[in-house]
């Protein structure tokens, strides 16, 4: 039984999830703008939940977004059997081992 043998290649490059990193460090700024408006308010303990609120919501669809990136450029390529003279063993060298000096 002639089993194939595949080579796993991942095409994935910084130019594919560059826009996705762009866009979720708007978010992080704009939350920080938001949160920074929030402080001057009577209650700063909002401004924090707001920073936190859109980052756990956030966060999410950024791993979705990376990892639909990431499986869309695996690929599996099969590999071609090498031929038979190439993978012949060698034949036994007429050279004698190494030996130590006394």
């Amino acid at each position: 039984m002639d089993k194939q043998r595949y080579r796993f290649v991942c095409t994935l490059s910084f130019g594919d999830i560059y826009g996705q990193i762009i866009v979720w460090l708007m978010v992080i700024f704009l939350s920080l703008a938001a949160a920074l408006a929030l402080m001057g308010a009577s209650r700063p303990i909002y401004a924090l939940a707001t920073v936190g609120l859109i980052l756990v919501l956030s966060l999410p669809f950024l791993l979705f977004a990376f990892v639909t990136t990431l499986l869309n450029h695996i690929e599996f390529a099969t590999v071609e059997p090498k031929t038979q003279a190439n993978t012949a063993p060698a034949a036994p060298s007429a050279q004698q081992p190494a030996q130590a000096a006394s």
